[in-house]
Parts: structure tokens; sequence; C-alpha cells
């Protein structure tokens, strides 16, 4: 019961009208007054933009509470209480428990950090990319080259292109005992890899609504630009258009080449993406956007429409990241789903076999579907 009435008394924070009458000592004490800080300071002085306790605060946090909640209370300090130079001190940001949020909110205020914490904020990024890295990198590759291995399968490979395990299995047959061995008769492999096969468009938009998606597109972008068989594009929009594929060998560089937080001209990156895609047939364009255009709606769909009838494998994500379900605009998205254009939100964990299922032109709509995703018919 005891416990109970705690665990209470730390949720409604000690008001007279708390109703608990419970009092709280020691490390209990401790960890209230740190989330009075945070969720009471509309009656307290709290933590205030200029308060030189801000720095204590974050080690209390990580004193007190598990990584996931730490998270979770830098991003209400950041929205409750407009600590947004808690990012400019150096020492400030050496102690932030950095995640995709952390880096969305360093990519928005990129252009406005004082010199002498820009380093300490790109290795900040460059921590959470690693990160992000070891752990989404490999199934992206496995994912992609084993896409494009399987769609150039053929029955006469080069030596170096026998794919042993199928070409056995295909003639155990014909085993020969007194030779101990298998005569294969039928060679299965893979065929000739050109320098590209495929080419893909990744349409980011950048408005301040798609950080965490702006964030993981850079990873992922990264990550194919490093596969030989794919030619990977990266272009970034708001109300104008930058194509930052020269960037993409270095996930760092291309996010800070970023500007989250303008408007958004749809119709416009769509227009670049149809004068950069000269193979069409083998295109796959992933936009990834929640489809709010600045302007009319009308000359986006156009050009939608356009790529859709040139071949373009066109596929719209709403949101690229594990925030939840993202807000969209309802009607372009239901248009452009008209057009035989999936549209649905992807999680970072999914992204990789979407890609893949892309890659070989399988039915994506059928695969969102399976994969229980939010798929806007």
């Amino acid at each position: 019961m005891d416990e109970a009435v705690r665990r209470w008394r730390l949720i409604l924070g000690g008001d007279q009208n708390d109703g608990t009458g419970f009092s709280l000592t020691g490390v209990d004490l401790q960890m209230d007054k740190t989330l009075s800080a945070l969720y009471d300071s509309e009656r307290s002085a709290g933590l205030g933009p200029s308060s030189p306790n801000v720095n204590r605060w974050l080690g209390d946090i990580r004193t007190f509470f598990p990584s996931s909640v730490v998270q979770v209370m830098q991003r209400d300090a950041l929205q409750r209480l407009n600590l947004t130079q808690l990012l400019f001190e150096k020492e400030m940001l050496e102690n932030v428990e950095a995640d995709v949020h952390l880096v969305a909110t360093l990519l928005t205020l990129s252009r406005v950090i004082p010199d002498k914490t820009k380093d300490t904020a790109r290795q900040v990024v460059r921590k959470v990319v690693e990160e992000l890295l070891r752990k989404l990198s490999t199934p992206m590759q496995q994912a992609i080259q084993g896409s494009l291995n399987r769609s150039i399968r053929n029955t006469r490979p080069r030596h170096a292109e026998i794919n042993w395990h199928a070409t056995i299995q295909k003639n155990l047959k014909h085993y020969q005992p007194e030779y101990k061995t298998i005569i294969p008769e039928q060679r299965i492999g893979y065929g000739r890899k050109r320098s590209a096969l495929k080419d893909v468009v990744l349409c980011l938009d950048q408005s301040g609504s798609m950080g965490t998606s702006v964030v993981y597109s850079g990873i992922f972008g990264s990550v194919m630009a490093s596969i030989p068989a794919i030619k990977t594009k990266m272009v970034v929009f708001d109300t104008a258009v930058a194509d930052l594929t020269e960037e993409l060998e270095d996930p760092v560089d291309l996010l800070f080449g970023v500007q989250l937080g303008g408007g958004t001209d749809i119709q416009l990156a769509l227009g670049y993406c149809q004068q950069i895609i000269t193979r069409p047939l083998d295109t796959v364009l992933v936009l990834i956007t929640d489809l709010y255009e600045g302007g009319s709606d009308e000359p986006m769909r156009k050009k939608a429409a356009e790529l859709v009838a040139a071949g373009v494998q066109v596929i719209v994500l709403l949101a690229l990241n594990d925030d939840g379900a993202p807000g969209y605009d309802h009607a372009n998205a239901a248009y452009l789903a008209s057009l035989g254009i999936p549209v649905f939100a992807c999680t970072p964990d999914k992204f990789p076999d979407l890609m893949a299922q892309a890659l070989s032109k399988q039915d994506i709509g059928q695969w969102a579907a399976k994969e229980d995703l939010v798929l806007k018919r």
C-alpha cells in the first residue's frame, strides 16, 4: 500500500491538493525535485532557460531514471521550458543523452549554434549516426543485395557467378556413387552484375515536422550509396530543392547539409526528380513527406501522375521513424493511392525489407498490409 501511495505522490507532485499526504525522503525527495523543476515549472522557478543548474539537472535525471526516460524528459524540457540554448553550451551538449530526437533538434538549430559548440554538436550527431549505422547497415545491405541477386538469376553463369548451394540441390539426382561426387549438368548462378542494376532516389521533406525521418533517411541513403549494384541519389526540399548526393559518403556531412524547419514545395521536388531520373523503368523513387503541400495541390499531383506514367516506381512514406502514427494530408494521400502509389508510414526496422521488395518489383501495397503498416488506400 505504501509503495502505491509513494508512486502516486511522485506522479502528483506534492501539491497541497494531491491528496496523498505522503512525505518523501532521501533519494525520492531528490527525484521529486528533478521532476518538479520540469513539470511544475509554471508554479516555481523551475530550470529556466538561463538557470545555472540546467547542467546539474541533466546529471540528476541520468542518475534517477533509465536512458529511455531521460530522453523523454530532455525532449519535454526543450518543449515546455524553451531550453533551446541548453544545446548552445559545450558542457551541456557533452552531458546530454543523445538520440535521434536530439539529432533532429541539433539539425534544426545548426544554423544558429555558436561556433564554440559546433564541433561538440557534430560529435553528438556522429555518435548517434555511428550507433544507427551499426544497427541498420547490415540488414539493409543483406536485404538489398539478396533481392538484386535473386532478380538476375540465370542458368548459364560463369564460374565465379555460380550459386553452388542451388546448383548442388538442383543436381542431386546426378550423384555418381563411384566417384562420390555430383555431375552439375545444370548450373545455377547469378547474372553478371553491372555497375548499377537499379536507381534509387530518396526525396526528403525537410520541414521541421519530418526531423527524425530525415535522420533515418540520411543513414539509409548512405548505406545504399555503398552498394555498387544500385545508384542512389538524395534530394531534400522545403521551398527550394537541394541535391545532397555528393554528401552520401559521410552521413554526418549529409545531415548537416539539411536545413530543417522550412516550408514545403513537393511539386518542385518532384519536378527536379523527373530531371535526374534517366532510367524510369529501373528507378524507385521514395518520397518521404507528410504531403502537406505549401502551394497548390494540383501541380504536385500532376507531377506524381507523370512519374507513374513514365514507369517510375513511386512510394510515399508519411514518416520513417518510431514516433507513432504521423499527421498527414489525407486528401493528397488518397489521390496518390488512386494512382497506384503505396502511401504509408514505415518504421526503420522495416525499411530494408521495403527496399528489397521495391527493387525486385514486388507489390508494395500488399507487403505493407502484410507487415501491418498504416496503408492509405
